[in-house]
């Protein structure tokens, strides 16, 4: 868990400063005061005036560069930008030309897009790097030696365990990675493949199907390779461990009945959460019988490693090549967020998805890993860029804007119109926070 921890910390350390890096760049480069560039808050965010301390800080010129003990986020106090925070008497006070306000409005959006620009190119940046030097990874139907694993969404849609998908609508599956996003992105209507048993199928998709799916996009693979396992490690802290199971097991049966394929063993253990079960394990040419408490999370501390590998497909990019991919899979993910805001307010219960810290920590791996490290940064990078570009106040999104609404009408939206809607942004962001990070009690 701290390894997953330490990870995130990294991640949103990087994209923070480099996000806030890019309003100040601008700022900077228009001749505005920057007072404070801050990694975390020297305050008790949003009370700018409770708890001031740092860490760390130094004064360069006009600006003191610190750290903060409020390891959340991080801000660049730039002058005479109009916030929540601001001092209600400048108000009052006609704009200097070393402020913000006094800028012209192309300048000022310029100001407020520097850290959507930064964390945009940053995501495309790490996609273009991550496939030009790893490539694109696949799992092709011909990998498929027990078919596919499927999840609820996917079983309610009427996809069945060991089933293989050969076409969405009349496009042939060439990775069943690309199944989920290809339904979303592509408003699939049909779903073909082979049954176990050799029948083929047809499943309707409706637009209903299309919203539980990205519902539950984050938090579950839709379809997966079933395969048989048996144990490549066991948690030596874990109830596992206590059962004396072994590296190289193969559990035959939970409770008497067959668990061949590891996501059949994953299910029958969601049955008997909290509780203990009879396994029946292969070791070497023994059959043994042994006793295994479950946790209140369905697991007891195995980790699975497939007795046939699964053969990865890897597709190698030119460095030309790599930068188109990575642009077009980073726009692909922000039209994803825009679908998955349009879900949360037409899909019955879906804001119950919205997650926080405690999710993003179980994305992580719990060993370090740098290229899932770089992947979920530049996932995140650009979800950020999109989450800032929304157009609620105290975001960035919400001064661009007022800032466009001052270019079209050619008329200056008043400060204390930005004050006070900056207090309400800061209402609706905190009450999205709080609820976004209470999904741990979702779980």
């Amino acid at each position: 868990m701290l390894i997953k921890i330490a990870q995130l910390f990294l991640s949103l350390t990087i994209l923070v400063t480099l996000h806030e890096f890019g309003h100040y760049w601008f700022a900077k480069k228009f001749k505005c005061r920057v007072d404070k560039f801050y990694l975390f808050f020297d305050f008790l965010f949003p009370f700018a005036g409770l708890l001031n301390f740092s860490l760390f800080k130094k004064k360069m010129g006009d600006t003191e560069y610190g750290i903060g003990w409020f390891p959340f986020g991080g801000y660049v106090q730039i002058a005479g930008m109009v916030d929540e925070q601001m001092d209600k008497t400048l108000l009052q006070t006609e704009p200097q030309p070393w402020e913000l306000r006094s800028k012209p409005a192309w300048q000022r959006l310029l100001v407020m897009l520097g850290g959507i620009l930064v964390n945009f190119i940053l995501g495309i940046f790490i996609f273009w790097m991550i496939l030009f030097f790893s490539g694109k990874h696949s799992i092709t139907n011909q990998a498929l030696t027990y078919g596919l694993a499927v999840d609820s969404t996917a079983y309610h849609m009427g996809l069945r365990d060991g089933d293989v998908i050969t076409h969405l609508d009349d496009q042939a599956v060439t990775s069943i990675n690309r199944i989920p996003v290809t339904i979303i992105m592509d408003r699939i209507t049909n779903i073909r493949g082979i049954r176990e048993n050799g029948q083929l199928f047809t499943v309707a998709v409706k637009d209903e199907d299309r919203a539980l799916l990205l519902k539950r996009l984050k938090k579950s693979d839709f379809v997966s390779p079933r395969f048989k396992f048996k144990l490549d490690s066991i948690d030596a802290n874990s109830f596992a461990a206590n059962a004396n199971l072994k590296k190289g097991d193969v559990i035959l049966k939970v409770n008497q009945q067959d668990v061949p394929y590891f996501n059949s063993f994953r299910s029958r253990l969601q049955q008997f959460t909290g509780k203990k079960v009879q396994l029946s394990v292969l070791r070497q040419k023994d059959t043994i019988h042994t006793t295994c408490q479950v946790s209140e999370t369905g697991i007891i501390g195995v980790f699975p490693k497939p007795i046939q590998d699964i053969a990865v497909t890897t597709q190698t990019f030119s460095l030309g090549s790599a930068l188109f991919q990575g642009i077009k899979d980073g726009m692909e993910l922000m039209i994803m967020q825009a679908k998955q805001i349009v879900v949360i307010f037409t899909v019955k219960d879906a804001h119950q998805q919205m997650s926080g810290f405690y999710s993003m920590v179980q994305q992580m791996d719990s060993s370090w890993d740098w290229l899932h490290f770089w992947s979920f940064t530049a996932f995140l990078s650009l979800a950020l860029a999109f989450m800032n570009f929304l157009p609620i106040p105290m975001l960035d999104g919400g001064y661009i804007l007022f800032i466009l609404i001052e270019m079209i009408t050619r008329k200056k939206v008043s400060d204390k119109v930005l004050y006070y809607a900056n207090n309400v942004g800061l209402f609706i962001v905190l009450a999205l926070m709080i609820y976004a990070n209470l999904d741990w009690t979702r779980q």
